[in-house]
């Protein structure tokens, strides 16, 4: 499978460059890939924009996103109905939803948190 999702955490870190993506750059660089973000990544990160618990020009992470050749996935109603399948084992709704159209999707959900991977084989934790 060469499909992957980028989690927010693991798009923040890549638009930013933060050493935090060096265990997932043989994923999102690779030119056999096709990585894509999700709105709902947009949506989490302006959010927190919004509340003032962070800074980021949404804008220019699209921009960066389209330059790298991510596309932005959106949310379909497959995805809400496994939305609502998941456990409540995580509380972030935002993850749950990425984890949600990784799996409708398939694709692998490449993100930092490690406590996704108790979901799917679908998870890569860097």
């Amino acid at each position: 499978m060469n499909a992957f999702l980028l989690d927010t955490n693991v798009l923040l870190w890549y638009f930013w460059g933060s050493k935090q993506i060096n265990p997932a750059k043989k994923f999102i660089t690779s030119t056999e890939a096709d990585v894509y973000i999700s709105v709902i990544s947009l949506w989490e990160i302006a959010t927190k924009v919004r509340a003032g618990k962070l800074t980021v020009d949404i804008d220019k992470l699209r921009l960066f996103a389209k330059r790298h050749a991510f596309p932005e996935l959106p949310v379909t109603g497959e995805h809400i109905k496994a939305y609502l399948e998941l456990s409540n084992l995580h509380k972030d709704p935002f993850d749950l939803m990425l984890l949600a159209q990784a799996i409708t999707c398939p694709m692998r959900l490449i993100t930092g948190d490690a406590q996704l991977a108790e979901y799917s084989s679908l998870v890569v934790v860097v």
